[in-house]
Parts: C-alpha cells; sequence; structure tokens
C-alpha cells in the first residue's frame, strides 16, 4: 500500500471523487483507480486492486471497484465491488471478492462485541435466568448456565468466561470478511459478517453476528429485522423474520415471518410463521404454523402442532412461570398447557393442560384432555411409527458441516436417561396398582388421571422397551468382547470403569451421567477448567465415552431388574437376557407394523378418487399418491428388522449354548 501521487489525485477527482485529505488514502495499484468513480473519501483508507469481474443472475458482468460510495474509515480488499451506498460505510475492514451494492447504511459505532455479552432472558421474561450469548456458545453451556441456578458460584465463572470471550470479541471497526455478498439491504450498525455470508433485502442488522464461513455459509434474506443476536454457520433467516435478544445455532432455518425475542435456538431448528418469547430451544426444535407460540418453556427434538399454545403468567406477579417438555415431546394441533408444567420425553400432548402435570417419569405417553381433565397413557408412544420415524429422521437431517459443530448431540431414543424414567415409571404404576387396587377403574398421577387399560399396557409396554434396551446394550457389549471362550467372556462383562452408575441427565442434545456431569462443573468453580474451549472440550470427552458409560449403567441395571448378582452372572442368564430382547423387538415391531397399516386403512382412503365412482378407481388413485403398503419403506424395513434381530438374537442364544457346552 502506498499513498496517492499527485496525478492520481487529480484523476480521481475527474472521475467525481472527492476527499478532504488525500495524503490519507492508500492504494495498492494504480492501475485500478479507473474503478473508483463518484467516491467522497474521509478518514484513513486503503483500496486493494480491482482486476476482477463479477457474473451476475441473466448473465450481466461487473467489474470490482468502487462506484457512488462514501467511505469513512474502511480499508477495501482486492476484487471487491462496492456500488451504490446511499448513506456511507464506516469504520469497517472489507475483505477480498466481496459484493456490496444497493446498501443504506455500514456503520461500526464502537467500541462494540457484535452481540456477544449481550444477555438473553430465558425461561423467565423477569429475569433471573439470563444466558450471556456469545459466538462459541453450545447448548449445553447455555442449559448449565440456565437450570444450574442453585450453584451461584458456577453461574458466576460461566458468566467469566462469557465476558473474557466477549472482551476478545470487542473492537472499534467492523469485519466484512471474504466472500460476503450484501446488496438491497438497509440497516446495518456493529455486525461482524463471517466468510460467504449472504445478505439479501435485509432491513436491518443491528449488534450481531453472522458467524459464517465457506463450508457452512449463512443466508440473510428480504425484510429481516435483527437486533442484539448471533448466527451461527449454516444457517438461513429468511422472509421477514423478526429477532431480538436472540441466538440461533448452526444450521438453523427461520422464515416465513417468524418472531422470536429473548430466545435461544441450537442446532438443526426450523421455525417458520409462528412465535417464540424466552423459550430455550435445543437441538431440533420445529414450528411451522402461524398461530403457534411458544413461551417460557424448554424444548428439544420437537414438533410444534398449529395453535400450540402456553401461559406462563396466571395474572398475578405476571409471567414468572416456565415449563419443559423433555426431548422429543410432541404438540398435537390446538394443544395448551399452563406453566409450570413438565411433560416426559418423547410424550404427545393433545388438547388443553391446566392442572401443571410432571409426567417426567412416565415418558413416551399421551396426555389427552377429557372433560377438562388431563388423562395419562403411559408408554403408548413406543408402538407408535411416528415415534421410530422421528428418531431415524433426526441424525438424516443434521445439516451441520462436519467439522467444526457446536452442539454435542446424541439421537439414541433408548439411552439411560429415558430407561431410568421407564423404570421409575413402571414402578409407580406397579404401585399405583397396589395401592388402588387392580379393580380400580381410575388412578391419579401426578395432577393427571390413568385408566386402569392404560395403567395395565403401560407396565406392559414399559418392560418391553427396559428388556429391549438392556438386550441391545449386553449384544452390543458382546461384540467387543473376546468370546473365544466362557471364561473370557464372563470375565469381561464387568464393566471396568464405575463412571456411568446413578442418575443419567439430558444436557440440551448431550445425554451423561450426573456423577461426571456434577464432577465437571465442580472443576469450573474451583478453577481447573477456566475457559469456554476447556469445558467444550470435557463436554465432548462425555459426548464421544458415551457407550461406555452407556454399558456401565446397562450391566448394574440388568442385575436388578433381573435380580442377578454381581459377579455370579452365567451364561444362562446372559441367555435369558437375550431371549427377553428378541420377544421384546419383535412384539414392538410388530406393534409398528400394525399401527403403520392404519395409515392404509379404509378410512384412510377418504378423499381419494375425488371424481371417482368405483372402489377400484379410490384404490387406485390411493395407491399413486401414498403408494402400496407391503412396499412402503418404513413397512419392509420394520419386516427387515424383525428378521435381522431374530437372527441375531438367534446367533447370540446359540453362542452362548456352544459355550456353556465348553465348561
Amino acid at each position: 500500500m502506498r499513498t496517492l501521487t499527485e496525478s492520481e489525485i487529480r484523476q480521481l477527482e475527474q472521475q467525481g471523487c472527492s476527499c478532504d485529505e488525500w495524503q490519507r488514502v492508500c492504494v495498492a495499484d494504480a492501475s485500478s483507480l479507473k474503478y473508483i468513480r463518484a467516491t467522497r473519501f474521509s478518514g484513513d483508507i486503503r483500496i486493494g486492486r480491482f482486476g476482477k469481474s463479477f457474473e451476475m443472475p441473466g448473465g450481466i458482468h461487473k467489474h470490482s471497484g468502487i462506484f457512488h460510495a462514501t467511505l469513512h474509515n474502511v480499508s477495501v480488499g482486492n476484487d471487491c465491488c462496492i456500488e451504490n451506498i446511499k448513506n456511507y460505510i464506516a469504520n469497517y475492514d472489507i475483505a477480498d471478492d466481496c459484493f456490496i451494492e444497493n446498501v443504506d447504511i455500514i456503520l461500526c459505532d464502537g467500541p462494540t462485541a457484535f452481540g456477544n455479552g449481550v444477555e438473553v432472558a430465558v425461561l423467565n421474561e423477569t429475569g433471573g435466568r439470563e444466558v450471556t450469548i456469545h459466538d462459541r456458545l453450545t447448548a449445553h453451556e447455555a442449559y448449565i448456565e440456565t437450570f444450574y441456578r442453585h450453584r451461584p458460584l458456577l453461574i458466576a465463572r460461566l458468566k467469566e468466561f462469557a465476558a473474557r470471550r466477549t472482551a476478545e470479541r470487542t473492537s472499534t471497526r467492523g469485519t466484512i470478511a471474504e466472500h460476503v455478498t450484501i446488496v438491497d439491504t438497509g440497516y446495518i450498525k456493529n455486525t461482524y459478517v463471517g466468510a460467504h455470508a449472504k445478505v439479501e433485502g435485509a432491513g436491518r442488522l443491528k449488534n450481531g453476528t453472522l458467524n459464517s464461513r465457506a463450508e457452512a455459509p449463512i443466508h440473510v434474506g428480504y425484510g429481516v429485522i435483527a437486533d442484539d443476536f448471533i448466527i451461527q454457520d449454516g444457517s438461513s433467516i429468511e422472509d421477514c423474520t423478526t429477532l431480538s435478544r436472540v441466538y440461533v445455532g448452526q444450521a438453523c432455518s427461520f422464515g416465513h415471518g417468524y418472531s422470536a425475542s429473548d430466545s435461544l435456538f441450537f442446532c438443526n431448528c426450523q421455525e417458520e410463521n409462528g412465535e417464540a418469547c424466552a423459550i430455550f430451544a435445543g437441538p431440533f426444535t420445529v414450528t411451522h404454523h402461524k398461530s403457534t407460540l411458544l413461551i417460557a418453556g424448554h424444548f428439544s427434538f420437537m414438533n410444534a402442532g398449529s395453535g400450540s399454545n402456553q401461559s406462563n403468567h396466571m395474572y398475578k406477579l405476571g409471567p414468572i412461570h416456565q415449563g419443559a417438555m423433555e426431548r422429543g415431546a410432541k404438540t398435537s394441533s390446538d394443544s395448551y398447557i399452563l406453566w409450570p408444567a413438565r411433560i416426559g420425553a418423547f410424550s404427545l400432548v393433545m388438547g388443553r393442560h391446566t392442572s401443571h402435570p410432571d409426567t417426567s417419569d412416565m415418558p413416551f405417553s399421551y396426555l389427552i384432555e377429557k372433560n377438562g381433565e388431563t388423562y395419562l397413557a403411559p408408554a403408548v408412544n413406543l408402538r407408535s411409527v411416528g415415534t421410530i420415524r422421528d428418531a431415524q429422521k433426526w441424525p438424516k437431517r443434521d445439516r451441520r458441516y462436519a467439522e467444526g459443530r457446536l452442539d454435542h448431540v446424541n439421537f439414541n431414543l433408548l439411552s439411560p436417561y429415558t430407561i431410568a424414567k421407564m423404570v421409575r415409571g413402571l414402578r409407580r404404576l406397579e404401585e399405583l396398582e397396589r395401592l388402588s387396587g387392580p379393580t380400580s377403574d381410575v388412578y391419579a398421577y401426578q395432577s393427571a388421571k390413568i385408566t386402569n387399560s392404560s395403567l395395565v399396557r403401560g407396565q406392559h409396554l414399559y418392560r418391553l422397551a427396559i428388556e429391549k434396551f438392556l438386550g441391545n446394550s449386553l449384544i452390543s457389549h458382546l461384540e467387543r468382547t473376546d468370546t473365544s471362550s466362557a471364561e473370557s467372556l464372563l470375565r469381561e462383562l464387568r464393566p471396568h470403569y464405575t463412571d456411568g452408575r446413578g442418575t443419567w441427565l439430558d444436557l440440551a442434545g448431550l445425554i451423561a451421567p450426573k456423577e461426571l456431569v456434577d464432577r465437571l462443573l465442580d472443576d469450573v468453580e474451583t478453577g481447573v477448567v477456566d475457559s469456554t474451549d476447556l469445558l467444550d472440550g470435557r463436554l465432548r470427552e462425555l459426548h464421544i465415552n458415551y457407550y461406555r458409560y452407556e454399558w456401565t449403567w446397562a450391566y448394574q441395571t440388568m442385575l436388578d431388574y433381573y435380580g442377578l448378582a454381581d459377579g455370579a452372572v452365567s451364561l444362562a442368564d446372559l441367555k435369558h437376557v437375550v431371549s427377553h430382547w428378541r420377544e421384546s423387538v419383535v412384539e414392538l415391531d410388530h406393534m409398528l407394523y400394525a399401527d403403520a397399516q392404519k395409515e392404509f386403512s379404509l378410512s384412510a382412503h377418504t378423499g381419494f378418487g375425488f371424481d371417482g365412482s368405483s372402489p377400484r378407481t379410490v384404490e387406485r388413485d390411493f395407491e399413486q399418491v401414498r403408494g402400496d403398503f407391503d412396499s412402503n419403506p418404513f413397512v419392509t424395513a420394520t419386516l427387515e428388522h424383525i428378521e435381522r434381530k431374530s437372527q441375531l438374537g438367534d446367533k447370540t442364544i446359540d453362542l452362548l449354548d456352544s459355550l456353556s457346552q465348553s465348561l
């Protein structure tokens, strides 16, 4: 870079440019000056080379350069095109290959941290659970900061981590990284724009970070207004979405006029049409409907039906109530929940519920409104095709770039987290039956009612799922074990570690033993873990070692469930476990098969063959649109699963029999 010569200054002035202090303007290449026209400079200016053209849609080419703009304290990289800036660009460093056209103002009025350090009043609108957002925030760190308020020293440490990151990001100059496109946009202030981001037609971006990168660019579309925000790589914010004090995780999608305030959204969330206020949206939280309001709740792996709504106040002390729907919970159309309430994992909520139910120990259940009361049908979602389909689709819909994923997501439907709840739920159902008697018509449970048939069915389904999980864990362990002899198999059966026993937690997608989580949090409090990076490293370790911890838990649970003695488990005991596993898998799969068959029943044909006059016309129209039941991919996969697991069970039992004969 060098200052301009007198002849170069005259050339620029003849091209309609002006500056009060030309000596503060530096350029890289004199031959590029012809591409600078009708531009006003002030402050310190640095301009790179202009040697390339941009090909626009429709085949038009625009040469790089600066045309009709006002720049103040700006550096411009090589091969940028900056054109038709209605107001000005001030205090920004613009990297190479950027295209900026038809923009009102791009301003850094520092010092600013570009959205880092903003406090989001999640769950409780009146405060008390504020999460400090920053550009390395994970769902798990945010979960801890939200829900561990009983450990004030821990919260103070996390605030220190965030403050340190905020200080690192604070600057008096803004950045527009390489290969950025900003067109037809209004007001951009104190916003960091990462590499390969594309901003088209946004209304306002103020105090935020677009943490874009080449492998996973961010797109911000027409009419978007965002204040005090951070948006992570791979996300798209479209169609008049409005964000205020919001964190958006990796590979999220917002559109169709969605509005959110004081909310956190983590990886792979999809939000359209509706509204969110003070929510913690863990991974894969989805809502698509205009009439849906999510407020003051914790959600993850959740799908909200149209018209879903919650209330976080009862017109007394204001909006102070909060609720939680554990992973995988769903709401049907027009559902309503009066917070506080807690809905168990993978449960379905239908109707209006005002009695503040807590069904956290009854996962995979239905909550149904009947005559204004909440009825609970435990475990019935275990036999639902929709539940299994959701579990299969989440990994396939993970749109994050493989490298640099922030959230550590465990997709397992059955895990120590959900199975432990089933074990407790089974005990509660058995206790209800024992205390009230097996002939009672209705049982009372946590502000809900359970019918006799639901109670009996729930116990059976929970047993099937528990036995399926324990068998899964045992067979997986045997596949990693030396099975050349009975002695080696039995010797390797007992876990080599004690980590994993006891309670397990779901930290917004990361499933881990509570004991190890508490140990990590102790290390944060004592300063052993003293940064966001170290915290994330430890959380990643918990995620990576999940299956090691799972076997520790599953082994102890297997002993307790089947009444076995530690150190005295025989091959016959293992054969018993595998036999129960095989029967449970097959029975659950047959239930799923029967549930899928309902999708092809005669009632499902209603509306097909619209102008047809014969049943055959209806049938043919249905088959052309929906397909044939026997060839449906889920149906064929279920039948294949039954066959495959039956063969695996037979193979494992044969192995145990042969080892028994060798003793």
